[in-house]
């Protein structure tokens, strides 16, 4: 199966909480409380969130949005 590229967004719920609140996380800067989007390689849609997991792990509060698949040609 041939590698398409997926972007995915995704923010961290623990520092919007925290921004919301008027807080600042321990580790994390407070633009993590708004979207961010990575580009992760994968064979689908699944194993493009299971990739990003490994370095954005839910127990640490992040939270993917969605993911869409990108264009080659784009």
């Amino acid at each position: 199966m041939m590698r398409q590229r997926f972007e995915i967004a995704i923010y961290n719920s623990e520092v919007r909480h925290l921004v919301a609140q008027g807080e600042h996380h321990r580790q994390l800067p407070d633009s993590w409380s708004e979207t961010h989007y990575v580009e992760v390689e994968a064979n689908s849609a699944e194993d493009a969130c299971a990739r990003l997991q490994v370095k954005y792990p839910a127990e640490k509060g992040y939270v993917v949005e969605g993911v869409t698949p990108v264009r080659a040609d784009s």
